[in-house]
């Protein structure tokens, strides 16, 4: 039988979770656009493409690995388009699909943008917990994750360190 109510523990826990969700994502915000001109979303878009093989991403593969609509996507590629540091051409394999590719000025930006990012979250995030904290955030994350995304969906971006000596991705 499923309790309608959460006890006092369960509430302690969700309340903050879902406080660290509300307020995380302006914090981030807040430093990338006051140190870069980006919004979150637009670095993490940079940073996927970063990542990816030549730097290029299908659109609808760069949609699942941030989590977006395409509408959403193309409007944010379209706005980074205009600022030179994504170029979008038709997909060879299949000229239906339409591929985004960070160009040298989005790797710049990228490289840029990416000190003040990791500051950030190390300010607000990692360096708040100890070492063996942030090893039961990761299995907490991962816990949730099994729940919430059971298709795996997000799994490419969120698997990839997993295991990893840790460093610099943008240049390992």
């Amino acid at each position: 039988m499923t309790r309608t109510w959460l006890v006092d523990q369960e509430r302690a826990a969700w309340v903050r979770l879902a406080a660290v969700l509300e307020l995380l994502p302006g914090v981030l915000d807040a430093q990338l656009r006051r140190e870069s001109a980006l919004t979150h979303f637009e670095y993490y878009t940079l940073a996927m493409l970063s990542e990816a093989g030549g730097r290029t991403l299908r659109m609808t593969a760069l949609a699942a690995q941030t989590n977006a609509t395409l509408p959403r996507l193309s409007h944010v590629v379209r706005r980074l388009e205009g600022r030179g540091l994504v170029a979008r051409m038709p997909c060879p394999e299949d000229a239906r699909a339409t591929n985004a590719q960070l160009t040298d000025s989005g790797w710049a930006a990228v490289r840029a943008a990416a000190p003040g990012h990791v500051a950030a979250v190390r300010s607000a995030v990692i360096d708040a917990l100890t070492a063996e904290q942030v090893d039961q955030l990761t299995a907490i994350t991962t816990a949730i994750l099994e729940r919430i995304d059971p298709d795996r969906t997000m799994a490419a971006t969120y698997s990839r360190y997993d295991g990893a000596a840790g460093g610099d991705p943008a240049t390992s």
